[in-house]
């Protein structure tokens, strides 16, 4: 009975010969089996036709939570990456109290299997900064994405100013430990992009709209995050490909723009491509621009073509010295 009830909680329908099998009974005993947990307020279903046979009813919520030994490591080890990466929600401690749950209803055996692997597990990298959203917050827009319904937002700015929109939300996108979403303000007639961490509400609104045809919400997201307003605008031309340039300046850095070829020339040959950025502070940049190693000019700002000189002087005195 719980190896049938395993194979049901996996989901879809399951016909009687397919249980059978599994079971290594006939189909007399799996409809015995089926009913014993329908006595225990297990809600199993009949599919009648061609092509019918038993499943769990939707939305129901199993007591027992049975997982083999792949499935309880590939769980455990999601919500350990959850917590490195930022995906998680507002609610900071339930990654924490899931795994917590998790293990107290593993076999002994398993847990300290599992145990060995979480305790010698290392990363290279430094946790990122997470910024994340409410729950609510998050259910609510990704349920207007999926319905392509409008939504209600109040919004908080980075500088802390207050607003009530309306969005048309296209997608949600994860990039750096942070959670945004992206569409169209129908009020301005422009699109958007917003944190999710900054949302304080959302409500979904009467109405449907129709997203762009060959939308890419992440592409959108980048391409914001390059052109958010910051101290600095920085224009440069660099010689080479988009691939060599992207490789030191993602999309979510700077916006490359690439003229259309000349007749009878490689598309992907090197040629100089137009960059544009815009920063906070301009003193990393030097050695980034250093580490393309390829021909650039510097169209603005001044400041940072005196940051690249004064780089290149202290790489020629630290070179000549014995």
């Amino acid at each position: 009975m719980l190896t049938l009830l395993e194979l049901l909680q996996s989901g879809g329908i399951r016909t009687v010969a397919e249980l059978a099998d599994r079971l290594g009974v006939d189909g007399r005993t799996v409809r015995r089996y089926v009913d014993h947990l329908v006595d225990l307020d297990i809600p199993v279903e009949a599919v009648r036709g061609r092509y019918g046979g038993y499943r769990l009813a939707p939305g129901y919520r199993l007591p027992p939570l049975m997982l083999n030994d792949d499935e309880a490591l590939a769980v455990l080890l999601g919500l350990v990456a959850g917590r490195r990466t930022g995906l998680l929600t507002a609610a900071e401690t339930a990654g924490e109290t899931a795994a917590a749950k998790i293990r107290r209803a593993l076999p002994e055996r398993l847990a300290r299997r599992l145990e060995a692997v979480m305790e010698s597990l290392a990363f290279t990298a430094a946790p990122g900064e997470s910024a994340t959203p409410e729950t609510g917050v998050l259910l609510a827009v990704a349920d207007a994405v999926r319905h392509r319904r409008p939504i209600s937002i109040r919004y908080t700015t980075r500088d802390g100013r207050r607003s009530e929109r309306t969005l048309h939300p296209y997608g949600i996108v994860t990039h750096e430990g942070r959670w945004y979403v992206t569409g169209t303000d129908p009020g301005v007639g422009q699109d958007r992009t917003f944190r999710l961490d900054r949302i304080a509400d959302a409500r979904t609104l009467p109405g449907s709209f129709e997203p762009p045809a060959g939308l890419d919400p992440a592409h959108r997201v980048l391409s914001g995050l390059a052109q958010a307003a910051y101290r600095h605008e920085v224009t440069l031309r660099i010689h080479g490909t988009v691939e060599q340039i992207r490789a030191r300046l993602p999309a979510s850095v700077a916006s490359v723009t690439e003229p259309a070829p000349a007749e009878d020339t490689d598309p992907n040959a090197e040629r100089w491509l137009h960059v544009e950025l815009r920063a906070e502070r301009l003193d990393w940049l030097p050695p980034v621009l250093a580490s393309l190693d390829r021909p650039f000019v510097i169209e603005q700002p001044d400041e940072l073509r005196d940051l690249v000189i004064a780089l290149a002087d202290r790489l020629a005195a630290s070179a000549h010295q014995a």
